[in-house]
C-alpha cells in the first residue's frame, strides 16, 4: 500500500512540476509547509520551531526529553555570557540560551540543508540580535575540504568534514558533498573577531577531537564544555579527555537521556560530557 501510494505521489508531483499550473500550486504548497512552525514550551519558556519536515516534528516534539542534560547545562549558564554552539543543526539549543539566559551565542553550522532552518529559527524568536550563525565547518587546520553528507533531508544530521568518519569512527555512507572551507577555533577567535567564549557546546558526530585539537588558546580560558562523545569511539574519546584536561578543565558528569537506553540503540554509549574550570 505504501509503495502504492508513494508512487501515485511521485506521478503527481512529477506531473505537477512539468506544467505551469501545477508549478505554481506545487510552488504554493511548498512554501505553506516550508514556513510552517510548531510551538515549545519547557518550563516556562515558549519557542517557536521551523518544522517543514516529519523529522523536524521530531525534534521539536522531543525537545524537552531528547538531551535534558543540555537543557540543564544550559540553564546553569552565567546570564549575558557568550556561548560557542558547535554543530547547531537547525538552533534548538542556540535559541534556548539566548532566550533563557540572555548568551550572546555563535552557531557553527556548514550543512547548507540546516541553515536555512536555523536562520528561520532564529527569526522566528526575535533573537536576530542575540545569536550569530557562522557558516563554517571547524576542524584542526585551515584549508578546503569536503563536507560529506548522510543526508539531505532538512534538519538531518550525521555529517564529517575533512576526516571520513561519523560517529561511531567508521567510514559515513555519503551521500552528497561539496568543497567549503574549514576554520580552526582558535582562528575563528583570532581572525573572524569573535569574542572568547564563556561556554562552548559541541556535537559534530564524530571529529570532536580534531576540532578541540585546534582550540588550544581558546580552550585554555573556557569555562565550561559540553560535548557529545561516544565511549565506544576510543580514540576521539581518549583524544578529548587529554586535550580538555591539558586545558584545565575536569570532568563533572556525562548523561544521556533514557531515549538511547536500551540493547538495540546505536547511541547506547553516546553520552553528553560537561567539563568545568
Amino acid at each position: 500500500m505504501k509503495k502504492m501510494i508513494k508512487s501515485l505521489l511521485t506521478v503527481i508531483v512529477n506531473w505537477m512540476i512539468n506544467t505551469k499550473s501545477g508549478k505554481s500550486l506545487f510552488e504554493y504548497a511548498f512554501n505553506i509547509v516550508r514556513e510552517s512552525t510548531t510551538p515549545i514550551k519547557h518550563k516556562n519558556v515558549e519557542l517557536k520551531i521551523t518544522t517543514p519536515n516529519q523529522l523536524c516534528d521530531f525534534r521539536a516534539e522531543t525537545f524537552s526529553t531528547k538531551e535534558p542534560e543540555t537543557l540543564e547545562w544550559i540553564d546553569s549558564l552565567l546570564e549575558n555570557s557568550v556561548l560557542w554552539d558547535i554543530g547547531a543543526n537547525v538552533g534548538l539549543y542556540s535559541i534556548y540560551a539566548a532566550k533563557t539566559r540572555n548568551c550572546k551565542v555563535f552557531s557553527f553550522e556548514p550543512s547548507i540543508f540546516n541553515l536555512e532552518l536555523l536562520a528561520r529559527n532564529v527569526f522566528i524568536n526575535n533573537l536576530t540580535e542575540k545569536v550569530t550563525i557562522i557558516p563554517l565547518p571547524l576542524n584542526d587546520k585551515l584549508g578546503i575540504s569536503k563536507l560529506q553528507l548522510t543526508t539531505t533531508e532538512l534538519g538531518g544530521a550525521l555529517s564529517t568534514f575533512d576526516h571520513n568518519i561519523g560517529y561511531d569512527g567508521n567510514k559515513i555512507h555519503e551521500i552528497f558533498e561539496f568543497s567549503v572551507m574549514g576554520i580552526t577555533i582558535d582562528y575563528a577567535k583570532a581572525n573572524l573577531n569573535l569574542p572568547q567564549p564563556d561556554y562552548i557546546k559541541m556535537d559534530v558526530d564524530g571529529i570532536e577531537h580534531f576540532i578541540l585539537s585546534g582550540g588550544s588558546d581558546v580552550l585554555n580560558s573556557v569555562k565550561g564544555v559540553l560535548i557529545e562523545i561516544n565511549d565506544d569511539f576510543t580514540v576521539q574519546a581518549d583524544n578529548c579527555y587529554k586535550l580538555l584536561s591539558n586545558a584545565g578543565l575536569k570532568l563533572q558528569i556525562k548523561k544521556h537521556s533514557d531515549l538511547f537506553e536500551g540493547e538495540d540503540s546505536l547511541f547506547k554509549n553516546c553520552f553528553n560530557q560537561i567539563w568545568i574550570r
